[in-house]
């Protein structure tokens, strides 16, 4: 019987599959200490982003169950 492999529970949190098998994450920077950040960048962490095909490896690793 083989071993099970275990999920690191701190990128689980972090990355989600998407349906069609892409790796979704949320931005950083949103947290606290708002009012100093620019406008800008403010807008652009609130969108999401996808894992880029060269990375995706590394996270399955780290999620394989997912």
């Amino acid at each position: 019987m083989g071993n099970k492999m275990k999920t690191n529970r701190g990128a689980a949190k972090r990355f989600r599959v998407t349906g069609s098998g892409r790796i979704k994450f949320k931005r950083a920077k949103m947290r606290h200490i708002l009012t100093k950040k620019k406008t800008k960048m403010k807008r652009h962490a609130r969108a999401g982003g996808y894992i880029s095909k060269q990375e995706e490896h590394l996270v399955r690793q780290m999620i394989p169950y997912k």
